[in-house]
C-alpha cells in the first residue's frame, strides 16, 4: 500500500507503482482532498485521515500489506499501526514527518500577529502569512493542514513494533535526516535508517536507487 505525501496524489508514487506490480499487488489510494479523492466536509485530522484509510482498507480488502509512505503518509502510517487495529508487514517512512519541533521566537512573533490581524482584516491575513503551500489551499483544508503540522507524533511512532526502513533525502529540506530522520531511528524499535540522493522527493529524482532499497527490504536482502 502506497501512501502519498500532502499536497500530492497517487500519481508521485508512479515509479514505485510501476516497479512493485511486478511483484506484488498495489494498493495506491488518493487521500480525502487530494487527486482525485472528494474533498472532507470537516477539518480532517491525522486520525481522521488514518481512519479513513483503515476504512478503505477494509472495503477494498487489503489485509496486512507492506507499507511505503512518503511525508504526510507517515504520519497517517504511524497513527493507523498505533491507534487502529490495523495489521501491517513491513514499512518504509520516506521523508517522514510527524515531529514537532520547538518554535523559534520569530516564529511565534509571526503566529502572534498573524492571529491578532485576522481578528480584525481575516482576508489580508490569509493573505500574507502562511506558506505558500498553505495560501492555495481551501479553508476547511487550511483548518486540517493546521491540525495536521501540529501534531507530534514521537509517542505514536514509541508503539510501532514493525519492520520499518526509514529513508530520507541528504538534500531533505523539509523533513531532514538528522532532526526527523534519527528521532524516529529512536522512537521506533525495529527499525534502520538510511540516507540517499536527493531531497524530499528522492523516491521520484533516483527512483531505481529507491526501489532497489525497499525491493531488497521487503526481499530480506538489504545489507548495511
Amino acid at each position: 500500500m502506497l501512501l502519498h505525501g500532502y499536497m500530492s496524489q497517487k500519481e508521485s508514487f508512479f515509479y514505485q507503482t510501476e516497479s512493485l506490480c511486478k511483484g506484488f499487488k498495489v494498493t495506491a489510494p488518493d487521500f480525502a482532498g487530494f487527486g482525485k479523492s472528494q474533498a472532507p466536509s470537516t477539518a480532517f485530522s491525522v486520525s481522521d485521515y488514518a481512519e479513513w484509510t483503515y476504512t478503505l482498507c477494509k472495503k477494498l480488502k487489503v489485509k496486512n500489506p507492506h507499507v511505503v509512505a512518503h511525508s504526510f503518509g507517515a504520519r497517517v502510517a504511524i497513527k493507523l499501526l498505533s491507534s487502529f487495529n490495523f495489521s501491517a508487514k513491513k514499512i518504509v517512512l520516506v521523508g517522514g514527518a510527524g515531529v514537532v519541533k520547538l518554535r523559534s521566537s520569530q516564529y511565534i512573533r509571526r503566529v502572534n500577529a498573524y492571529k491578532r490581524i485576522k481578528k480584525i482584516f481575516p482576508k489580508f491575513a490569509e493573505r500574507h502569512f502562511g506558506s505558500e503551500e498553505y495560501k492555495t489551499l481551501s479553508p476547511i483544508m487550511r483548518e486540517s493542514y493546521k491540525k495536521i503540522v501540529n501534531e507530534d507524533l514521537q509517542e505514536e511512532a514509541k508503539k510501532i513494533s514493525n519492520e520499518t526502513l526509514l529513508i530520507y533525502g541528504e538534500g531533505d529540506t523539509v523533513t531532514p535526516y538528522l532532526e526527523e530522520g534519527l528521532i524516529f531511528k529512536g522512537c521506533i524499535k525495529n527499525s534502520r535508517l538510511l540516507k540517499m540522493q536527493g531531497t524530499h522527493f528522492c523516491f521520484c529524482e533516483y527512483p531505481e536507487v529507491f526501489n532497489n532499497l525497499i525491493l531488497q527490504f521487503l526481499n530480506d536482502n538489504l545489507t548495511e
